[in-house]
């Protein structure tokens, strides 16, 4: 399919010759004599480009580049005169128009700014259908009140600049909530830089969140960009924020409210511009009359406070949370996907989800990685999920001593320090496999042969 190109010059013989060359040329050409005969063409043929004279009678080029823009943003506009001046030019630009081309009008380079505009507008399409994607992937699943209400939520406060606190449990989903609103911002082309203020030790946080020059301190053998330098024109997302001490609180504090910092070690004053989107799973209010959090800095983030509901909450989420996972699952392992039964998910909507999605998430990742079935039943759940199961530790750890076979009891014994490990882990294989010392494929390779009575 060629390219539509719209020309709009009150000149015909301009008309008649750019239509003959550019039809030449491959691409489907439409003309019309005026703007408004150009905004009723574009609102029933919808062209890729438009190549539009700025001096028309009526509405003129700038006035229906204008009414372009407003209603068709995406389309783009070249703009010819025979009397351009620099002025005009800066007004078209911006006003939207991709270039500016002065008569006489020299075919070739008719040619290259038409080039150069398609290539431009397929760039943009492309780029909106990624972020359309990231928007997706990140989406917020549930039919819950308590979720399409926090989807309202988000909704209303991404497009603003305000900065926003997000307060839950564990493994609710607050990052998520932070990557959905920055999707949504006016800020989503830049990057949405996390910092886990609970992960960083105290005397590396300084370089963490500034960056440091080198030679700042002894082991600084380079220059370190820290992560609100990394984060300026972005969004800057303080998980955890109510784990970092009241020193760093004090210099975060100072950093957000002038807007500048120093590099650990450097004399040079840097500006900063990011949005601030914070979480937490501790109520700080409880943690500011402690004295353990600063008010001021509470004051500072909670502009906008947004609760994510736990999943114990939320439970008639629970089946198309299931299908959203076991839909990831079969991605990532190119597998079919497989489906569970009613029963099984009745008895995982009696469950009280201390660990939240991200328990149900690992829990699904070790059901489809277990369970040779492509149905999931209520047989396959592990305690404490469906309680008629015995528990692994059933059998007594003294039953290991009446194996005669050495290696028989390496074995059994393999089997209940998985079972345990995991259940410590939430269920989350990769965290197992880091904790226990194995690699991931061996750990698969095991949990597949603990409902097989194999160990």
């Amino acid at each position: 399919m060629f390219p539509t190109i719209l020309i709009v010059d009150d000149e015909a013989s301009i008309l008649k010759s750019l239509q003959g060359l550019l039809t030449d040329e491959g691409f489907e050409v439409n003309t019309a004599a005026n703007g408004y005969e150009a905004l009723q063409l574009i609102e029933a043929e919808a062209p890729d480009l438009v190549l539009m004279d700025i001096w028309m009678p009526g509405i003129d080029g700038l006035e229906t580049l204008k009414e372009i823009k407003k209603t068709n943003p995406h389309i783009q506009v070249i703009m010819i005169t025979g009397h351009g001046t620099i002025e005009t030019a800066v007004q078209a630009t911006k006003l939207g128009a991709f270039d500016f081309i002065e008569k006489p009008l020299s075919i070739d380079r008719v040619i290259v700014a038409i080039n150069n505009a398609l290539n431009f507008r397929r760039l943009e399409e492309e780029n909106r259908y990624l972020r359309k994607k990231t928007i997706d992937k990140h989406a917020i699943t549930g039919i819950s009140p308590l979720i399409q209400n926090l989807r309202e939520t988000i909704a209303k406060v991404g497009p603003s600049e305000s900065w926003v606190l997000i307060k839950g449990e564990n493994g609710t989903g607050k990052e998520l909530v932070a990557r959905n609103i920055h999707n949504l911002s006016q800020r989503s082309s830049k990057p949405l830089i996390d910092v886990n203020c609970a992960a960083i030790p105290e005397e590396l946080i300084e370089s963490e969140l500034f960056g440091h020059e080198k030679g700042a301190f002894t082991g600084a053998n380079s220059k370190k960009i820290g992560k609100f330098q990394l984060a300026d024109q972005g969004t800057l997302f303080l998980d955890e924020i109510g784990d970092m001490s009241l020193k760093t609180q004090a210099k975060i504090l100072r950093v957000l409210q002038e807007k500048q910092f120093q590099r650990v070690g450097g004399s040079r004053t840097l500006q900063v511009d990011v949005r601030v989107i914070a979480a937490t799973n501790k109520k700080l209010e409880e943690e500011i009359a402690k004295g353990q959090f600063r008010e001021d800095l509470y004051y500072r983030l909670n502009v906008v406070p947004i609760e994510v509901p736990s999943l114990k909450d939320r439970l008639q989420d629970i089946p198309m949370l299931m299908d959203a996972f076991l839909e990831e699952a079969a991605h990532k392992s190119r597998a079919p996907k497989k489906d569970v039964t009613p029963e099984a998910v009745g008895l995982l909507q009696q469950y009280g989800w201390p660990g939240n999605v991200r328990e149900l998430k690992n829990l699904v990742e070790r059901l489809v990685i277990m369970t040779a079935d492509k149905i999931i039943t209520a047989e396959h759940l592990p305690k404490p999920y469906n309680p008629q199961v015995a528990p692994a530790e059933s059998q007594p750890l003294e039953d290991l001593f009446t194996i005669k076979e050495l290696k028989e009891a390496r074995q059994l014994f393999e089997h209940y320090f998985i079972q345990r490990k995991l259940r410590e882990n939430e269920n989350n294989v990769t965290h197992t496999a880091k904790s226990i010392g194995v690699e991931r494929s061996y750990l698969h390779r095991r949990i597949k042969k603990l409902d097989q009575g194999k160990a």
